[in-house]
This record gives C-alpha cells, sequence and structure tokens, in this order.
C-alpha cells in the first residue's frame, strides 16, 4: 500500500470517529429507498454535484428583465419595470435601473431585522423602510435598483439557455449565515445573524458532509483559504475554536478578538465547527478547483465558495467580479471531462436586502429550536447591556430583533440548474429553498432527512431528462461575463493569476 494511500485512510477513520463521538441522532423520516441501504446510488447519470452559490442579491435584483424567462419585475403598460414601495413618512421609491455595477457600501442590508421589515406582512412593501429604519443616513432607494442583461451578459445567457427556476426562496428572512446552514444541515439551529462567535453549536441530526463522509462519499468544499492556514488554526483543536468564538461572544467589543474570529470563517463548511481531520480531507484551494476539473477529478459533491471579501458579490463589490468568477467555474465545469456526468446548481444565499415582488410563502419549521441571540433573549443581560453598553445594545436590537420562528421561506433568489441532462427551454415554478440540495443528495444517494424542512423540500430533478439523451452534451457558447475572465488573487503575494491558466 502506497504511504499516501495510507494516510488518507488513517484519516478517514479519524473522520469518521470523530462524527460517531458527536452521537447524532437520526432525521424525521426514511430515506427515499427504505429497501436499499443508505449510500446506495439512485441515479448514476449523475456522478458529480456542484454547488456555486454567491451572495447577496435577488432574483428580481438580477433576473428581473429577463425577457420571457421565469416571473420577473412587475410592468406597467410600456414594459417597464413598475414596482413601487413607500414609506410611513409617505414617499415612494419605485424600482429602477442602477447605474453602476459597483454597489453602495452598507446599503441594501439583509439582517434579520431588516429582512423581516421588507417582508411587511407578506406585501414586499417594505424594502425601502427597512434601509430607512435600519442604517442611518441611507438612501432608500437603493434597494428598489435592479441590473439588467447589459449590466450581466452571463447570467442573463445562462438563465436564457439553462432550467431557471423562479420559486427559489432562501431558507430564512435573514443574512448570510443561517442561509448557508439551511444549505448544510436543514436548519440555522437557531442562528439568525452573521456574529462569527455563535458559530459554536451542532445540529443534532448533524450536517449533509457527516452523512456523505460516514457512506464513504468523498465531498470537498472549495474555497478561496489557503489550507495550510486553515489547518494550522484547527491545530488549537476544537475546544480551543469554540473557547475562541466564546471569547468573542463576552468580548464582543474587542476589535482585536473580532477580527481573528471572523477570519477563521472563510468557507461554507465551517459554519457549524469543522474538525481538524474534516479540514484536511475535504478543503481545497480556488486553484484546486479549476485543475480539478480540467484533470476531470470532480469529488461527487462539491461547494464551490468565492472570495467573501472580493468577489462574491456582497455590497459594495462590483458584482461583475463575481459574475465572472461565476463563468469560470460553469465553463471549467461544462469544459471539463465530467461535464457528461455533472449537474451544477448556481444560485444566492439570500437576498441581500435587495427587492423581490413574490411574497416569501410558509416553510414547514425545521425543529423546535427557536431562532434568537442569545445576549437579546436573556432579559438579564440585555437589561445589563442597557446600562453598560448602551450604544452596542441599540446595534444588536437594529440587526436581530424580530420573529423567533423559522416557519416562513426569505426572499426568491437567482437560481439555474446546469447540466447536459437539463431540459431545453424549461422553467421550473416548484416552491424551492436551499434545502432542495440536500433533498437533491439524498435522492442521489439513499440518505434520510436530516431536519422537517428538508423532509419536505423539493428537489430540483424535475430540471432534468434522465431518460433521453444528454440535450446540452455538446456544452453551449454561453456570453462572455461583463468584467470579462476571471482572475483570483493570491493574497499574500499580490500577483493576480487567470483561473483559466490554473
Amino acid at each position: 500500500m502506497a504511504s499516501g494511500e495510507g494516510s488518507n485512510r488513517m484519516l478517514e477513520r479519524a473522520e469518521r470517529r470523530s462524527i460517531e463521538r458527536r452521537g447524532l441522532v437520526a432525521g424525521p423520516a426514511e430515506r427515499p429507498r427504505p429497501d436499499l441501504d443508505p449510500g446506495t446510488d439512485l441515479l448514476p447519470k449523475i456522478k458529480h454535484i456542484v454547488v456555486l452559490m454567491m451572495e447577496n442579491h435577488s432574483y428580481d435584483n438580477y433576473l428581473g428583465t429577463l425577457a420571457g424567462r421565469g416571473e420577473g419585475l412587475p410592468v406597467d403598460d410600456s414594459g417597464a419595470p413598475a414596482a413601487v414601495n413607500k414609506l410611513s413618512d409617505g414617499r415612494e421609491f419605485t424600482s429602477w435601473h442602477l447605474a453602476s455595477t459597483s454597489q453602495t457600501a452598507g446599503n441594501p442590508t439583509q439582517t434579520w431585522n431588516a429582512s423581516h421589515i421588507a417582508d411587511a406582512d407578506g406585501s414586499c412593501g417594505g424594502f425601502a423602510e427597512s434601509v430607512f429604519k435600519t442604517v442611518k443616513g441611507a438612501d432608500p432607494a437603493v434597494p428598489m435598483g435592479y441590473w439588467t442583461e447589459t449590466d450581466l451578459p452571463f447570467y442573463h445567457g445562462l438563465a436564457r439557455v439553462f432550467p431557471v427556476a423562479d420559486r427559489w426562496f432562501c431558507s430564512c428572512l435573514g443574512p448570510t449565515f443561517p442561509n448557508r446552514r439551511f444549505l448544510i444541515a436543514g436548519t440555522a439551529h437557531g442562528l439568525i445573524d452573521d456574529l462569527p462567535w455563535d458559530l459554536v453549536d451542532y445540529p443534532e441530526a448533524g450536517t449533509i458532509f457527516d452523512a456523505l463522509t460516514k457512506h464513504g462519499i468523498m465531498w470537498v468544499n472549495y474555497h478561496n483559504v489557503h489550507p495550510v492556514s486553515v489547518v494550522l488554526k484547527r491545530l488549537l483543536g476544537g475546544a480551543g475554536l469554540v473557547l475562541l468564538r466564546r471569547l468573542a461572544a463576552v468580548g464582543r467589543w474587542l476589535p482585536g478578538v473580532t477580527n481573528a474570529i471572523r477570519g477563521n470563517k472563510s468557507f461554507t463548511a465551517d459554519l457549524y465547527p469543522l474538525g481538524f481531520t474534516g479540514s484536511i480531507r475535504h478543503l481545497r484551494s480556488t486553484q484546486q478547483f479549476f485543475a480539478d476539473a480540467k484533470a476531470g477529478k470532480l469529488p461527487p459533491v462539491s461547494v464551490v465558495d468565492p472570495d467573501f471579501g472580493l468577489y462574491s458579490e456582497e455590497n459594495p463589490q462590483d458584482i461583475t467580479q463575481g459574475e465572472a468568477f461565476s463563468a469560470a467555474v460553469v465553463n471549467a465545469v461544462m469544459n471539463g471531462p465530467d461535464w457528461e456526468s455533472t449537474l451544477l446548481i448556481w444560485t444566492y444565499d439570500e437576498h441581500g436586502g435587495y427587492y423581490d415582488h413574490v411574497a416569501p410563502p410558509a416553510a414547514v419549521a425545521p425543529d423546535d429550536v427557536p431562532a434568537r441571540n442569545w445576549q437579546l433573549s436573556h432579559r438579564w443581560f440585555r437589561a445589563l447591556l442597557r446600562l453598560v453598553l448602551p450604544k452596542q445594545l441599540a446595534e444588536l436590537e437594529n440587526a436581530d430583533d424580530g420573529p423567533v420562528t423559522y416557519d416562513r421561506y426569505g426572499f426568491r433568489v437567482p437560481a439555474v440548474i446546469v447540466s447536459p441532462y437539463a431540459k431545453k427551454d424549461c422553467v421550473l415554478h416548484n416552491e424551492f429553498d436551499h434545502t432542495s440540495i440536500l433533498k437533491l443528495i439524498e435522492e442521489k444517494w439513499n440518505l434520510p432527512p436530516l431536519t422537517h424542512r428538508d423532509a419536505h423540500a423539493t428537489s430540483p430533478l424535475g430540471a432534468l431528462d434522465l431518460d433521453a439523451p444528454p440535450a446540452f452534451l455538446t456544452p453551449p457558447q454561453l456570453p462572455a461575463a461583463g468584467a470579462g475572465g476571471f482572475h483570483f488573487q493570491a493574497r499574500r503575494s499580490g500577483i493576480l493569476r487567470s483561473a483559466r491558466r490554473s
């Protein structure tokens, strides 16, 4: 046995033991085929599932002007977008074409509180009000803005060619971290904000990564952080990571501690603490993704993260940089040896505070864990903060006040299903959310659901025809991204390198 193979097996055994020590419980329902063993491949024509989840844009904000494909922005008699939001003081703000692809820092906002204000009891009439009430001095018109095909040619081309889902909702009315938690575990487990010190808990049934690892199905989270730096941090051990994050929980107002912990969260898999062996086995660099796609070495499940600070499309970034990254990822998959057996989903974690006209529907609560900020949920602690740190308390209340349930989806986000087996001229009108991706993985490998949410989810398999010859076996030529080719930045060296050369 080669030494490398032996080391991999040793790490795999260690990771499985670590998962077993968590004492995970069974989910709420049976696997798709109870007569077959978990881990059984039920969709052999699809060998690779790639999840490309970008940041912070609603369906209407990006695809609302995509003519003839899905339900876009409401229009007037001339065909021009005509959505309106009114402030409590009577001022009106209509939908408008944003003049620049560079965004405004901090505006709009998608905090728990702001998102529920925007929902406005299901009317979608509070987007302007959410900024007016929660972002001091900001322009309430910004969340009503949208971009067009001229601004985002690749995204519009992608949605015009491959199946687009015009009822794909983010999983809750809140920001990035809780929504990405739904993606990997079917629950936010009480999280309602992006504060890194709250990332110390673990869901009772674990994550989809636990299930995949348990049944010997390889997964990889590709991201921009150098794997060595992550592994070195994990040498602290799980307890060390929890300690650091809890220090930040107590010392929220110590910028050095807060920044250190925030830097520790730079990829999706770590939204529930990823152990040392998991970090070694399942984290790869952005560069490695392009190399693996080119070599035909993509794993069965890939989560491809953007650089959250540079080209994730969160404000104040220029959205064309993120579009260029997405184009590079999609083209790398389509032009690689694994294309003939791949399903790629392009979507967004949440709406970013941008307007969408479709009211988020009711959703099945994932579990009985209440949505809360623990600082605000303890009356005595809240009273103490009001006495000693009133400004910081006001900031927390501004971000996290609101309902304590996950019984409603968040706003619509763009979603396109990319595969050689994709149906032509297909628009999916089913209700989806991020747990639809869990459902897909569970249907592929005969795995039980993790929570009530993914148990009730609909997978996006309706976008495919697996009984016919693949319609897109020869990859289509898609428009170039508005910013041209993607270049990733090596943070330490500052050197720009082309994805096409990696």
